[in-house]
């Protein structure tokens, strides 16, 4: 019993159980997640061939992304190798199959990997005694949860590199490489497109035309169907070598970037939208008359290579009509993440140009079921170009998401679409006429029929200024959260931005934000991004400052904002009594020039981007890594109460704001 008596022994027990008590206080919402581990291995193919594979493996629920992934969606998986003169890398990583999702972190279509994948490098290698690095970067997401983008870095054992066979390694990858629905989407979206180009007044008419040729030149029905079957097959070698060309021009490497490439994206659009004007009757696109002449003497010649420079007198003679469709098909496949997305394009498309010519031309009784030409015909090239503006906005918008820039959010990009597909209804109805319509009294059924079909699309965008989801164009639009009003129009009642001093409520307008402070809506709260500024201007007003860790992809975060800081008694100390300095960890901005720094984490690594400069504050400041993250801190630096993740409940999350204020004062 003597020790019961011992009031040192005692101090130090309760002591070394109030410590406990406390690191487990902080564990329960400091925490860093590492969900994916990394593993790296080598096959050899030959003496100089070798394969780089790395492997991450997963932990349930979480899931990794894929190479490819559209603007404005998650961090894709990049690896960078240090180059050297020991090794030159062949082709691009090649990644599994995967899983296509509906990402409700994102609002839309992104390939994901779950539970373990493989990343796969060809390299050809002089010195197989040294080992290549490399780095991966990633984003890791679970349900609504993302953690920041991480850098890990990777060592290829080129000396331990196992003997496998070289065609099934190849037959392997090729495997993996082909996303099979996407490349059957490619094809079916540009078989679509080529049949529509049928229908355009470049085109058409030229069918009886053809047909009339090989009628008048075939000896018997039999030739007649020969002759017919080459001038198709030599339709689609055209197309496919055009095809071929720009997958050889651009290179698999380059083709994999367009999607996130600012200046392939502002090109794009400019390049669409000459190809809009175009259809819409203000110039016509030709290629040199000398080009039409040169190739239709060729065509007299006769025989295959009569029909070879029939068919390409055809492409040149239609270019007009199918040069914007053809860019158009290469734009998108192009950025599609598969590097023969452009021939199986060029595949899809001349075969719908083919079928038809080769099938009139064997059969040419068919031909009395054919429509006559007239004014519908432009009326399909007008359609096209309204088309063609359309999609040119989206890719303007790709550009100005990967900027942040701001400048097309969705409320812009939903009145632009509504004013063009508004305006292609009152063409259809016969409202707005173009330079090259012919007169007409009234307007057929098809045309009311694809007019009602327009103007119904334009009054479905209507809700979406409004914040309405808009699920059947979701992959065109920029996300909800990169909006105006991310919750809406009409979520909460605008008032005025306040801010206390003294006791004294004033009012704040946009010209007296403090340095560095951006009014953050929907809830006008005067916020900081600079941890810096956001510091010195706590310290001028004497307020505490609450430290926001979030992410433009952190949904719980959203959630916060959205069901928790709208509360009035929340509001009210956010907007009067704190300092907030929101750090976004998946800021992909670049630091400036004298803000570069190495990296205290990874010993040797630079931090390049904004995100990673607060992703590795926060882990290291405060041993997590999850957003969202508060943190009550006092003019010193010190916090005021221990910090909290994600809190729903509005009473516990506001009585943590009080007792932080509290202790402040």
């Amino acid at each position: 019993m003597k020790f019961l008596t011992n009031a040192p022994f005692i101090s130090r027990v309760i002591f070394f159980f109030t410590l406990l008590f406390i690191q487990f206080s902080f564990q329960g919402n400091a925490q860093i997640y590492n969900p994916v581990k990394w593993t790296t291995s080598v096959e050899k193919l030959s003496d100089t061939e070798y394969t780089l594979v790395a492997t991450a493996v997963i932990e349930n629920e979480w899931h990794i992304y894929s190479q490819f992934v559209k603007p404005g969606g998650p961090i894709p998986t990049s690896f960078f190798f240090t180059q050297n003169d020991n090794y030159v890398v062949e082709g691009k990583v090649v990644e599994e199959k995967g899983k296509t999702i509906q990402d409700a972190t994102f609002g839309m279509e992104v390939k994901s990997f779950s539970n373990k994948t493989s990343f796969r490098q060809k390299v050809i290698v002089k010195d197989a005694s040294q080992p290549i690095m490399a780095s991966v970067e990633f984003m890791v997401c679970r349900d609504t949860r993302c953690l920041p983008p991480t850098e890990i870095d990777l060592k290829f054992e080129v000396a331990n590199a196992k003997l496998v066979d070289a065609s099934l390694q190849k037959k392997d990858v090729l495997k993996n490489n082909t996303d099979k629905k996407g490349l059957l989407k490619t094809f079916f979206i540009a078989f679509l497109f080529g049949f529509t180009a049928l229908l355009t007044p470049c085109v058409f008419p030229m069918i009886p035309m053809t047909v009339s040729f090989f009628t008048k030149q075939s000896k018997n029905k039999s030739q007649g169907i020969r002759n017919a079957i080459i001038f198709g097959v030599a339709i689609v070698l055209i197309y496919v070598i055009l095809g071929i060309a720009v997958t050889l021009a651009f290179g698999p490497s380059a083709l994999n970037e367009l999607s996130t490439n600012v200046w392939f994206n502002i090109i794009f659009f400019f390049l669409l939208l000459i190809f809009a004007i175009s259809f819409l009757g203000a110039f016509e696109i030709t290629l040199p008359s000398s080009w039409g002449t040169k190739v239709d003497s060729q065509a007299d010649r006769g025989g295959l290579v009569g029909i070879f420079f029939m068919a390409l007198a055809l492409a040149i003679v239609s270019f007009s009509c199918t040069g914007p469709i053809v860019g158009t098909i290469l734009v998108e496949a192009a950025v599609g993440g598969e590097t023969i997305g452009p021939i199986v394009g060029m595949f899809g498309f001349s075969l719908a140009i083919a079928l038809p010519f080769t099938l009139f031309a064997a059969f040419p009784g068919w031909m009395n079921s054919l429509p006559k030409s007239g004014g519908w015909l432009n009326t399909v090239k007008v359609v096209l170009g309204f088309l063609e503006l359309a999609f040119a906005f989206k890719f303007l918008s790709n550009a100005d998401l990967v900027l942040q820039l701001h400048w097309l959010e969705r409320e812009v990009f939903l009145a632009i679409w509504i004013a063009i597909f508004g305006a292609l209804s009152l063409y259809l109805f016969g409202k707005i006429r173009l330079p090259h319509d012919s007169p007409a009294s009234h307007i057929s059924v098809g045309r009311l029929s694809l007019g009602l079909l327009s103007l119904t699309f334009t009054i479905y965008m209507l809700p979406g200024l409004w914040g309405a989801p808009l699920n059947l164009i979701s992959a065109f639009p920029p996300a909800q959260h990169y909006s105006e009003s991310p919750y809406g129009v009409g979520y909460q009642k605008l008032g005025t931005v306040t801010q206390t001093n003294a006791g004294n409520a004033s009012s704040l307008s946009s010209e007296k934000l403090p340095e560095g402070a951006h009014v953050l809506p929907p809830h006008n709260i005067v916020a900081f991004h600079d941890y810096d500024k956001g510091l010195a201007y706590a310290k001028k007003v004497n307020k505490p400052v609450m430290l926001d860790f979030t992410g433009h992809a952190c949904v719980n975060c959203r959630k916060m904002e959205q069901n928790v800081w709208a509360k009035d008694k929340v509001l009210s100390i956010l907007k009067n009594e704190v300092v907030l300095i929101s750090l976004y960890v998946d800021d992909r901005r670049e630091l400036k020039e004298d803000e570069v720094v190495e990296s205290k984490l990874r010993p040797g690594k630079k931090l390049r981007y904004i995100g990673q400069k607060w992703s590795e504050f926060q882990t290291i400041k405060y041993k997590t890594n999850s957003q969202p993250y508060y943190v009550l801190m006092d003019l010193e630096e010190n916090n005021l109460i221990a910090p909290v993740a994600y809190t729903p409940d509005v009473d516990e999350y506001y009585q943590w704001l009080q007792n932080g204020i509290k202790a402040f004062q």
